[in-house]
């Protein structure tokens, strides 16, 4: 089969390798789709010591299984693994599992391939009439899903009447804004460096006000902050932003723990919460929100073909690329 190969530091190669076989459990999913997640590009520029080449990228997938109980269903791939057994595991929370894994690490090869084996329990069914590519968004929009989730769980007040701000226009920043607007959020204010990205974010919903970090919102004035990004500059701009009470969801994954204020934290009373990843139930959210059309016409997707995936990856890397997120396809 063919499949995009990480042979490297920025390189990625359209290759010929074996054709997978499932194992007990497992069945072989025939990818018709797979998003391009910033997980990916930071293994592709040599940042992530668990993604070593040569291997093949990638979990934000959408296809068909061949073989097993859902021969021939169409389904999203839930790339997240865990063990299920344990406490966090059968208590809703797989996410919090100390053994869990990803499609798309390794020993697990990805999904930027014509065909990956999946457990099949880790397959959910879409609708007949949702597109691949953008059932390939469930695995995203499950991040946000859940990172919504938290927040609106810590909210002292109704989310129509709370001054949101997201950091970042990436498909997180971007989806995290979208998902609060279906719960009842009024303007949303995303903030992104890349004027592109602006645009892309304001296209999406006529409730998001996209701005530079100089055209933040006051100091002290929002009620929860999204940090999508998790650099140092976005964790002290989220820090400064937060009023007394607020609400800091961190959900970006980049290393440090620069610009976290203790002090602010203590005397303001500041509630600062992790989200990681998502549960089966967030999943299946993403899922049927999708299928329903709630985040709009998604006119921040890139529809780019799998054979050409390098180029898309290289174009991501150059900041030529204004769309929230690219989804390759078959």
């Amino acid at each position: 089969m063919k499949a995009i190969v990480y042979r490297g530091t920025s390189r990625m190669e359209w290759s010929d390798v074996p054709a997978p076989i499932p194992g007990a459990g497992e069945v072989l999913l025939k990818v018709e789709a797979c998003g391009i997640c910033g997980s990916d590009m930071h293994g592709y520029h040599g940042h992530d010591p668990r993604r070593v080449p040569p291997m093949i990228m990638g979990h934000e997938a959408a296809g068909v299984v061949q073989g097993g109980a859902l021969d021939g269903r169409r389904v999203a791939l839930n790339p997240f693994l865990n063990c299920g057994r344990c406490t966090e595991c059968l208590s809703g929370a797989p996410q919090l599992c100390n053994a869990q894994k990803n499609i798309g690490l390794p020993p697990h090869a990805g999904s930027f391939a014509e065909y990956v084996v999946v457990p099949e329990r880790n397959v959910e069914p879409i609708p007949d009439d949702m597109p691949f590519d953008v059932a390939a968004l469930s695995e995203p929009l499950a991040v946000s899903v859940h990172a919504v989730a938290l927040g609106v769980r810590a909210l002292a007040r109704p989310l129509s009447t709370a001054r949101l701000v997201v950091m970042g226009g990436g498909a997180i920043g971007l989806t995290t804004a979208l998902v609060l607007i279906t719960e009842g959020a009024g303007e949303v204010v995303v903030v992104e460096t890349n004027a592109a990205r602006r645009a892309t974010a304001e296209a999406a919903s006529d409730r998001i006000r996209a701005v530079a970090p100089e055209d933040a919102p006051e100091a002290g004035s929002c009620d929860m902050i999204f940090d999508a990004v998790g650099a140092g500059a976005t964790r002290a701009l989220a820090f400064a932003l937060a009023r007394r009470g607020g609400v800091i969801v961190h959900s970006g994954l980049l290393p440090g723990s620069e610009g976290v204020d203790v002090r602010a934290l203590t005397l303001r009373e500041l509630s600062f919460l992790g989200a990681y990843c998502y549960s089966v139930a967030d999943f299946r959210q993403a899922v049927a929100l999708l299928a329903a059309g709630a985040l709009g016409p998604l006119t921040w997707v890139e529809r780019r073909a799998m054979a050409d995936g390098s180029r898309a990856f290289a174009d991501i890397d150059g900041g030529t690329v204004a769309a929230a997120k690219i989804v390759l396809t078959a």
